[in-house]
């Protein structure tokens, strides 16, 4: 199996499960327990604190937060701040959000909340004016992804920090799910406010997140129980899930194989571009923009999901964009921002590279993909349109 799918998840890394393997097993004592098997599972969970806390930056260990998911962590940032801040109405936010944060933007509508969403170009990019603009004596918050899950745009949040903590007293909550261990990230030397990560997105297991909370933010629980967390988020704390997250922030920070990844997604995505006819990209051309792992590359007057298909029966899992969303049919909501048209958008795929993908792999998907859009194209109703592109 070839899997370039890492932006929806990615393998757990072997590092990462011998790390966790003895929390699954001798190390199993309840970390809030006084008694020294309590005690060991305690000091588990600080270490992974400050793995996690060193590798974004943070100014300190107790700025992270452990939840169960990036979702968990956007939902609690946005409504924590708006609970604080009960006579502010406004909240600025992108047409190109995860789901976790456009649908419930979308939800708080319905609550009495007016929320101004940012548009973005064709290539994906925001207009910082347009930030600018946005901001209101009102505005309680404004929460902006760093890179977008389907095309890989970057967003420049240093600068756009600086906008909003310069023209307002917003908060300022950033979705990095898909960022974190792709791109270097120094929290502390930001104005970013809330700051969401996922386990599963870098070689961590499922089923575990954080949220960075810079000193000074207050947010209520968004979980009511007992005082795990140092009283911000009740549950028992899942010990091995939270370790293998340290470890994965750990490893990451060792990493040297961004640039290996890299070449790897340049190639994939130049000669497809070159050797299909009706491809086109979907996002900003500069490179430098995006992550260094993701395409997201359209095939005009095909389905996409008719191409993940017979992708996946020739043993490759690629992704038709988020996988929050796969299973719709609609052209998605960050491709329809962009106004990609639908006869391109219907037929977009999402390549998303990661540590364990090699040349090999590239070669062979290479190899397979042309022949099938090529014969997708042949029973496609476009005819003369995919004619003229070729």
């Amino acid at each position: 199996m070839i899997y370039l799918d890492n932006n929806a998840t990615t393998r757990v890394a072997p590092e990462v499960l011998d790390a966790m393997k003895p929390y699954l097993s001798e190390f199993f004592g309840n970390p809030a327990s006084a008694h020294a098997l309590g005690r060991e599972m305690k000091r588990a969970v600080e270490q992974a604190r400050e793995q996690v806390a060193s590798f974004i930056g943070a100014a300190n260990p107790d700025e992270i937060v452990f939840t169960s998911c990036g979702s968990e962590s956007d939902n609690w940032a946005i409504r924590g701040i708006l609970d604080t801040r009960p006579e502010k109405k406004h909240i600025v936010t992108t047409l190109v959000e995860h789901e976790a944060v456009r649908n419930l933007c979308q939800l708080l509508e319905n609550e009495g909340y007016e929320v101004t969403w940012l548009g973005v170009d064709g290539n994906g990019d925001l207009n910082l004016e347009d930030v600018r603009s946005a901001l209101r004596p009102d505005t309680a918050l404004v929460s902006i992804m760093l890179a977008n899950n389907e095309t890989g745009v970057l967003f420049p949040i240093e600068e756009i920090g600086c906008i909003v903590r310069e023209n307002s007293e917003a908060a300022f909550h950033v979705d990095g799910v898909q960022a974190v261990g792709k791109i270097p990230i120094d929290l502390k030397n930001t104005a970013i406010d809330l700051f969401a990560l996922s386990g599963h997105k870098l070689h961590a297991p499922q089923g575990v997140g954080a949220l960075y909370i810079r000193s000074g933010i207050s947010l209520p629980q968004f979980i009511i129980g007992g005082a795990q967390e140092h009283g911000r988020r009740a549950g028992t704390s899942a010990v091995p899930n939270i370790v293998g997250l340290g470890a994965a922030c750990r490893i990451a920070f060792e990493d040297d194989g961004h640039e290996r990844i890299e070449r790897l997604r340049n190639r994939l995505e130049d000669e497809i571009l070159e050797r299909i006819p009706n491809a086109r990209l979907n996002g900003n051309p500069d490179r430098s923009k995006r992550l260094p792992n993701t395409s997201n590359i359209s095939f005009e007057y095909v389905d996409g999901q008719s191409i993940l298909t017979h992708l996946d029966e020739a043993g490759i899992c690629v992704s038709t964009g988020s996988a929050c969303h796969s299973s719709t049919r609609e052209s998605s909501p960050t491709l329809r921002a962009m106004n990609v048209p639908f006869t391109a958008a219907q037929g977009s795929i999402r390549f998303s590279l990661g540590r364990y993908n090699t040349d090999a792999e590239i070669e062979t998907t290479l190899s397979v993909l042309p022949e099938i859009i090529a014969r997708l194209a042949a029973m496609s109703p476009y005819e003369e349109e995919l004619s003229r592109l070729k």
